[in-house]
């Protein structure tokens, strides 16, 4: 793949090799399987002696497009891409740990994810620790003997703390620990963890990579050594992303820094407008100045993302009313899509964990998540503003 020298030239130039027809768009490569050339090249590829592709579970050119662009981006070694989000948060873990293992992670992390530490991970006898984002200082006492990797998610969903990259790599070095970064919310326009140290970056390629709520995928991001462990685990488990999910995967990735670019100025621009109505309890956005970890977000982030948090003073039941008053904006699970979209955490994507957890990572009963959207920022703002309104007693 040829590397220009900017990320967008990046993104919309590195293609698959043109094929004998000459096409200047990718084609879908819908195959199951690849025919060999003789005998020996099926043995040999079998024997991982040669590279090529020989059944889609494994490789396949569009997948492997797709992964060849986000290396790039995220400046990585290797890749692999997965079926959706969460395969890439489990087999990024599941592939590196056994029994008898230990993960230090960030205390706010996505619903799922908490569900793999706490349901799933006991059963095969791997063990974890929650550290808060906002005590660094207690991270490295909370390392066991048996630790062997740090994962964390920066911002976190949805309270949208930050976590100094450069601190954590440094600490995962010092105690020769893998740190796995979730880079959903930031995506690797805005924020490029491996840079700072990180050695495995996972992505929901369902969020703002696919970018108009099309389709699922995830992908996890590298060392070499380290993403051969996760390729051999994802092989011969079965997480393979769809060709046709790449392929959209890698179409969108041409147009992802313009559109965070908008993402981010209608985000700033709606959690700007929030802060001064008196409705609204707190705002939480990396790169406002309440922001306890402005500096930090501006260090590590070049934008500060198109999510905006925001607490209504009515609790639960306000909150419930204002997402019942919404008339543009879309009442759905999903974000990083042109269109805006507003969810209640505590009681849809982090209603497993109890009220204390939730609590303890900043999700309170009137906590609304907005993903903000490509629309005009003055039709965002006015149909928070209104849906706020209606939403008082």
């Amino acid at each position: 793949m040829k590397e220009g020298k900017n990320f967008e030239t990046n993104a919309i130039r590195g293609q698959h090799e043109r094929s004998a027809f000459r096409e200047h768009s990718v084609p879908l490569y819908l195959t199951s399987s690849f025919v060999f050339d003789d005998a020996e090249q099926a043995r040999a590829m079998f024997a991982d002696e040669i590279s090529g592709n020989i059944y889609s579970r494994y490789s396949n050119p569009n997948t492997d497009e797709f992964i060849a662009k986000l290396c790039t981006m995220e400046e990585t070694e290797d890749g692999i891409a997965t079926a959706s989000g969460m395969a890439a948060m489990y087999c990024s873990m599941a592939a590196l740990l056994k029994s008898g293992d230990h993960i230090l992670a960030c205390r706010s992390v996505f619903g799922s994810t908490h569900q793999i530490l706490n349901s799933i991970f006991p059963k095969f006898g791997i063990t974890y620790t929650y550290a808060d984002i906002t005590e660094p200082e207690r991270w490295e006492e909370k390392i066991q003997k048996n630790t062997r990797m740090i994962f964390v998610e920066t911002p976190s969903n949805p309270a949208l703390d930050i976590i100094d990259l450069e601190w954590l790599g440094k600490l995962a070095n010092k105690h020769n620990l893998i740190l796995n970064v979730d880079n959903c919310f930031a995506t690797p326009y805005l924020q490029t963890p491996a840079t700072w140290g990180a050695h495995l970056v996972t992505h929901s390629a369902t969020k703002f990579i696919d970018g108009q709520g099309r389709v699922i995928g995830g992908a996890v991001l590298g060392t070499r050594d380290l993403i051969k462990e996760v390729r051999f685990f994802t092989r011969h488990t079965g997480p393979a992303m769809a060709p046709f999910n790449a392929w959209l995967l890698s179409k969108s990735l041409e147009t992802l820094a313009i559109r965070m670019e908008r993402h981010c100025e209608n985000a700033l621009a709606l959690a700007s407008h929030l802060e001064p109505n008196k409705e609204i309890v707190k705002v939480k956005y990396p790169f406002l100045a309440s922001h306890p970890q402005q500096s930090l977000a501006k260090k590590q982030m070049r934008l500060g993302g198109g999510i905006v948090s925001f607490e209504v003073k009515g609790g639960l039941d306000q909150g419930r009313r204002f997402l019942n008053s919404l008339k543009m904006i879309s009442h759905t699970p999903n974000l990083g899509d042109t269109r805006s979209i507003a969810i209640h955490p505590a009681s849809t994507t982090h209603s497993k964990l109890t009220d204390e957890e939730r609590l303890a990572v900043g999700i309170t009963p009137g906590m609304i998540r907005i993903a903000v959207g490509l629309e005009a920022s003055e039709d965002i703002i006015k149909d928070v503003d209104q849906a706020i309104q209606a939403s008082i007693l």
